[in-house]
């Protein structure tokens, strides 16, 4: 099993929208090998909230899932427990190898590392955007996803 863990900061708009975009993709692409997907996110609080409306919409539009995400900050057990993780973007990825157990950096990865022609690239955070925002993040989630899946075959 391969277990992947998407990181943003607040955990509800990138890493919900990454988690479920890699979620159906994987299965869509017929993995002999099973995926467990789960989001995180740096900072995020409240917690326990329902991710935003935006992303869900931008979700739905395109055929995913969101299924029964609420935020949750990263824990240290989660460094141990995952074989990725993603950050969508330079600033989670700098606070994730703060936390990180030096045994585990070799985890940390950008999320967009994996899409092709977009390495180095972020996701950019689409919160206090309109839903055009949402969806361009939604695309990025798409590549890096179809990136990740090949690295993981």
């Amino acid at each position: 099993m391969t277990k992947l863990l998407m990181v943003c900061m607040g955990n509800t708009c990138r890493s919900p929208m990454a988690r479920a975009v890699a979620c159906k993709l994987a299965a869509e692409a017929g993995l002999t090998q099973p995926f467990e997907v789960d989001c995180a996110g740096t900072h995020a609080h409240p917690l326990g909230e329902r991710p935003d409306p935006r992303a869900a919409l931008a979700l739905m539009r395109h055929g995913y899932e969101l299924g029964r995400a609420r935020s949750r900050r990263i824990a240290e057990q989660d460094f141990h427990a995952f074989d990725l993780i993603l950050a969508m973007d330079i600033v989670n990825l700098t606070e994730l190898r703060r936390l990180c157990p030096v045994d585990q950096i070799h985890k940390l990865h950008l999320l967009l590392n994996f899409a092709e022609g977009l390495e180095g690239v972020e996701v950019p955070d689409p919160y206090y955007g309109n839903q055009e925002g949402f969806e361009h993040v939604l695309a990025l989630c798409e590549a890096g996803a179809r990136g990740l899946i090949q690295h993981c075959r």
